[in-house]
């Protein structure tokens, strides 16, 4: 039995075996519902699964020249709303939103993306499945793109 002595305490087991359990980084990110904690009278995070999921949502519903110095940064779907309606504006929505994903957001992968074209009212309903590597737990986003006349 492998021991290791630092000043007067002795750990004993395997060492091996505790390097290779790690700390999960924790991920916190601002809800912009802005909640009030009812006790701190603060905003209330939001943390880990719950964080990834709404910044892929907020980079999926931004468009390009939003952030200022980020000028290429979001998928640009509000500017694929006025394409003709069709299978070729869904194949172009699929692309954009798995290259935005890959490219900006390296703690999800991708699973299925899912678009719903609904003509009479202007609109598409797009669904999107992912898995937060860290957690291996898998998430989905929901939004809707909607034409105002």
């Amino acid at each position: 039995m492998a021991g290791l002595y630092t000043g007067d305490k002795q750990i004993a087991g395997d060492l091996e075996q505790a390097k290779i359990v790690s700390k999960k980084k924790p991920h916190r990110d601002l809800d912009l519902s802005l909640k009030i904690h009812p006790i701190r009278k603060d905003i209330i995070p939001l943390k880990d699964d719950a964080a990834v999921k709404n910044a892929v949502r907020n980079l999926l519903i931004s468009n390009f020249y939003e952030r200022p110095f980020q000028s290429d940064l979001g998928a640009n779907l509000r500017g694929l709303l006025f394409e003709p309606a069709g299978m070729l504006t869904n194949i172009q929505i699929r692309d954009s939103i798995r290259f935005c994903i890959e490219k900006y957001e390296p703690r999800v992968s991708v699973d299925s993306i899912d678009i719903t074209d609904v003509v009479d009212e202007n609109r598409y309903i797009i669904e999107v499945f992912f898995t937060i590597k860290e957690f291996s737990t898998q998430e989905s986003v929901e939004i809707v793109l909607r034409r105002l006349r």
